[in-house]
């Protein structure tokens, strides 16, 4: 037994060490609990928050609203957002930028720059040659690239979560469009680096819109699967996506529910925002044929009364999807001419008929990417703000073939909600409800190799070959290893997208460049001379793809094995030592699961991507490490140490393993062999097959980004350092601003008060015209001089006015509070004296007070009540405008000392025991009294068998005198803090009494 208690301290200890790991992570939790998702869409973003208390809440802005629009207007010398800028976008339309995210990982040829500029010409669009992009130049000092304008909008959305949840946040998930390339993720993934912002996830916008459908209805998820298809339609883009929901077995939460990306359909053009540049096109056409006859420029060619026409446009679509007819007004559109026009219904779906047929297209392509039909689809919900079109509706309700659309998700919040649902699941900070989500690759991705090949005459030729690295509708996120067998020098490899034979010719424009990354490795060789006595198993490339969709290259190693024979003896002391640990450590370790979302990330191996016609020996070996199917995962095995053998015949999978030999040697103690005979003798243990060791070694990478380069980190740093010099200058600004409002109202509501009867009543008329006069002149100051002020400058003029006004401002308050504080003390006082009166009419015999604690509180009222007759006859002897000697912090401290007194004298009597009566002549108890409760009557102590009445109890310690309740009372603890000194003067009064409690009477 004691050999066992030995074995298990280790393992508390480590517990004890686990446990302090734990809670060092909360307590660095504890600052940032609450973590936001941000929905950017083109046209508007939904920002949400979790914070403990408030599960999953949409944030209000500064106006109050639900959603904000993507607006930013940039001057030079201050910054608006949202809808501060979106009102500045017809004062300074050049300064203000909207549906900036089309740029987002587009290179200046590409044709989505061409069609921003043709949408918004008033912007002027710069060219940065180092990367091939485009730039917003304002003005020849203001300059920013589209990630840059994005990071500002990230970090104005951070402010109004920590606003809402008034605490700082920096966890966020973000959403994108599913149709989004590499390119365009690492553009989002940059911008909220330099806003400071800690990136959970960029979850695509459909798959946050399925999850937030899934979370709220989890008990209408079985084993059944269920597929449904959302079609969402917002301002800048069209996106149908498949989703099949059921429930799947997990390894350590058993049956959750699941979601899965089954197919995705998608126009990146289609949507509200081409419906309303139709109409803006239309409006203009009438205005300039209502001013034909004028000699008046083109309405196209100003820029102000374009942006007054786009948002009539906007307004005009929203009413026309709920009446037939509307007409479009704007006073002074232009030279300070009003427009006036009617537009119907039917007019609206002329302009946009070509753009009514394209909306069955995203459907089609979902249908296809998921190899279905539309009978298996059992719903399709709306998602988006363009849905609300009735023109839309009728013709996707015509393409699907339904009774009805499903309107039942909130198509504007739906998308945020499921995001911030994932923030907290990957956040340490909360616990959620486990739902599988498992996402899908849009663009297929593929490495490329070329080497020498030697042909049947002996003439050596190059063979190009490819292997599919993640394939379409694959699910993510995931790590993949490919292993090229055949090269023994330095060599290079390519990245690039798989087959886009999906995309049409438009698209595949709009995509960008097809190829990816060039992969340059060196130090092959090198690995090859530092071990020739060594069999090589390949130079292994580890593949990621996160859960952003985001791919890297983790590493690229060089393994080497041999075997090698060890003597039975070291393999015994190894392998002890390796059990030691192991159970130091209480066993195997278990991996990091997730609660939510994605797929467990294990190493697994797989053989050569199906499909490769090349021979055995020239083709390179595909090994998945990551993915797998939640309902056919099962728990990885616990990593073995260092003296653990890999069984024959099975390839172990790499570590991290350096330069370090990786031994793997069987265990000795415990094997059972084939047939379960047990282990053999010391003869045969010494005739064991030699191990194999592995050798790693780390192959230098030198990767050329081939579809557009990322920020360098100098520049990066310049752009964070640059939009935090604009955020600081905005909270300078915005305290400079508070600071003149604060003077300002402090003068107009002192001058206003000055005339007030209340006032006039406790100042001179010297006293008020100096206070006016001040007053005056810092108004006159504050008009002719205030705007060069500095916030330091605002800050000193308001507390000169505020030190001349404090005494007035004094004897206004003091006079209000006299009433209410002087009638709380006369009750106070009244209540006092009645309690401190039957106190003294306790029969002695039930006596719980002593006579120095009745004194003491006789004493206090007495004073009390003589400080108040006093101080209220001095006050009443001196002019209102003199600084009054009846101050109401004054009764509340004398309220404070009396009601202290008397509450002791209450919790006292609260937890005092009666006394044990008296006995006559017979050994029968005296008659309680008349006047006797009830209850105390019927307290009478049952002395235990074996002790008779007469046995004196036993007096308690004093050690528990004081129970919970009585320790955190004060006066229990000090015997009541004015007889304190008067009972040391007379210790014949039975303290022992004061306070003495029992645990089981609190």
């Amino acid at each position: 037994m004691a050999a066992t208690v030995r074995r298990q301290r280790p393992r508390r200890l480590a517990c004890w060490a686990v446990m302090t790991v734990l809670l060092a992570d909360l307590l660095a939790l504890s600052d940032t609990l609450a973590v936001m998702s941000v929905d950017l869409g083109s046209e508007s973003m939904k920002v949400a928050i979790v914070k403990p208390g408030v599960p999953m809440e949409i944030v209000l802005n500064k106006e109050s609203r639900r959603k904000t629009p993507v607006t930013v207007t940039l001057k030079e010398n201050e910054r608006f957002f949202g809808d501060s800028a979106a009102s500045m976008a017809i004062k300074n339309p050049k300064a203000t930028l909207r549906y900036f995210q089309h740029l987002l990982g587009k290179q200046e040829n590409n044709p989505h720059v061409a069609l921003y500029k043709a949408r918004f010409p008033e912007h002027e669009l710069g060219f940065d040659p180092q990367r091939q992009t485009v730039y917003f130049q304002i003005s020849p000092q203001l300059q920013f690239s589209p990630e840059e304008v994005l990071s500002m909008l990230l970090n104005y959305s951070r402010s109004l979560a920590e606003d809402f949840a008034e605490q700082p946040i920096k966890d966020a998930v973000i959403t994108v469009p599913a149709f989004f390339n590499q390119a365009e993720r690492r553009a989002v993934l940059q911008a909220a680096r330099m806003a400071g912002l800690k990136v959970l996830q960029l979850i695509n916008d459909n798959t946050a819109t399925a999850l937030s459908y899934g979370v709220f209805r989890r008990k209408d998820i079985n084993s059944t699967a269920q597929n449904i298809m959302f079609y969402d339609m917002g301002s800048g883009s069209t996106v149908c996506t498949i989703v099949t929901y059921q429930t799947v077995k997990t390894k350590d939460a058993g049956m959750q529910p699941q979601l899965q990306i089954r197919g995705v359909g998608f126009d990146r053009t289609l949507g509200g925002l081409e419906m309303e540049l139709r109409l803006r096109e239309h409006l203009a056409g009438l205005f300039n044929e209502q001013r034909k006859g004028q000699r008046a420029n083109d309405v196209r060619e100003n820029p102000r009364a374009m942006a007054k026409l786009l948002r009539e446009a906007n307004r005009l679509k929203t009413v026309l999807s709920a009446n037939a007819d509307h007409v479009a007004q704007i006073e002074g559109l232009m030279d300070d001419v009003d427009f006036k026009a009617k537009v119907t219904r039917a007019e609206f779906e002329e302009l946009c008929a070509d753009l009514f047929e394209r909306v069955p297209g995203p459907v089609q392509q979902a249908l296809q990417s998921a190899e279905m039909k539309l009978d298996e689809i059992e719903q399709v919900i709306l998602v988006g703000g363009a849905t609300r079109v009735p023109k839309v509706q009728e013709v996707l309700l015509k393409a699907v073939g339904k009774e009805e659309l499903g309107k039942n998700i909130n198509a504007d919040e739906a998308a945020a909600m499921g995001a911030v649902y994932q923030a907290a699941a990957l956040s340490k900070a909360f616990k959620v409800k486990p739902f599988v989500v498992r996402d899908a690759v849009i663009y297929p991705i593929l490495v490329e190799f070329t080497r020498e090949v030697e042909e049947e005459t002996g003439v050596r030729s190059l063979k190009h070959n490819k292997r599919v690295l993640f394939s379409r509708m694959g699910p993510y996120p995931q790590r993949k290893v490919i292993t090229f067998n055949r090269y023994s020098h330095d060599f290079n490899f390519h990245i690039n997208y798989g087959d886009l034979g999906f995309l049409g010719p438009e698209d595949l424009r709009v995509f960008g460049s097809q190829n990816l990354t060039t992969v340059k490795l060196k130090g092959v060789g090198e690995s090859f001379k530092k071990y020739p006595d060594y069999e090589s198993k390949g130079i292994k490339a580890h593949f990621n793809l996160d859960e952003s969709g985001v791919l890297s290259l983790d590493r690229v190693e060089s393994v080497f094995e041999t075997l090698v024979e060890d003597s039975p003896e070291e393999e015994s002391t190894l392998t002890k030592l390796g059990n030691t640990i192991s159970s130091l450590f209480g066993g195997g370790s278990t991996p990091d699961t997730k609660e939510n979302g994605t797929d467990t990330v294990q190493e697994e191996e797989e053989g050569p991507v199906e499909g490769s016609k090349d021979e055995p020996g020239e083709q390179a070996e595909l090994k998945e490490e990551a993915e797998a199917p939640a309902e056919d995962t099962s728990s990885p095995p616990p990593p073995e140490a260092k003296g653990a053998a890999a069984p024959e015949g099975e390839k172990a999978t790499e570590k991290d393993g350096g330069d370090k030999p990786e031994a793997q040697k069987p265990s000795e103690k415990g094997e059972v062999g084939p047939e379960g005979a047990p282990p053999a003798p010391e003869e045969e243990k010494k005739q064991k097959p030699a191990r194999k060791q592995r050798m790693v070694e780390e192959i230098g990478v030198e990767l050329v980004v081939l579809d557009l380069p990322d920020l360098p980190e100098d520049q990066l740093a310049r752009s964070a350092q640059k939009l935090q010099d604009l955020t600081l200058r905005d909270l300078q600004k915005q305290e400079r601003e508070k600071a003149a409002n604060s003077l300002e109202a402090f003068i107009f509501e002192t001058q206003d008060k000055l005339y007030q009867p209340e006032y006039q009543e406790v100042s001179t008329e010297e006293q008020r015209e100096d206070i006016s006069g001040k007053l005056s002149a810092t108004s006159t100051w504050l008009e002719d001089e205030g705007f060069g002020a500095t916030t330091a400058m605002l800050k000193e003029k308001l507390a000169e006015l505020r030190k001349l006004c404090h005494g007035l401002f004094f004897r206004v308050e003091e006079r209000k509070k006299w009433p209410e504080r002087l009638s709380a003390l006369d009750n106070l006082l009244n209540h006092s004296s009645m309690f401190l009166k039957g106190a003294r009419l306790i029969p002695e015999m039930d006596q719980i007070f002593t006579e120095v604690e009745m004194t003491t509180l006789e004493k206090i009222i007495n004073e009390t009540w003589a400080w108040k007759n006093a101080t209220v006859a001095e006050q009443a002897k001196l002019s209102a405008t003199e600084k009054p000697v009846l101050l109401s912090k004054d009764i509340e401290a004398k309220m404070a000392a009396l009601d202290r007194e008397v509450q002791y004298l209450l919790n006292k009597a609260k937890f005092a025991k009666p006394r044990p009566r008296p006995r006559d002549k017979n050994g029968t108890r005296a008659e309680a009294p008349l006047n006797a409760s009830a209850s105390d009557q019927s307290e009478k102590v049952i002395p235990p068998p074996g002790q008779t009445e007469d046995t004196k109890p036993i007096p308690e310690p004093e050690k528990e005198t004081a129970g919970p309740e009585a320790a955190d009372s004060e006066p229990l603890e000090l015997g009541g803090p004015a007889a304190e000194s008067e009972q040391k003067e007379h210790p014949e009064q039975p303290t022992g009494q004061k306070g003495t409690l029992k645990n089981d009477e609190l």
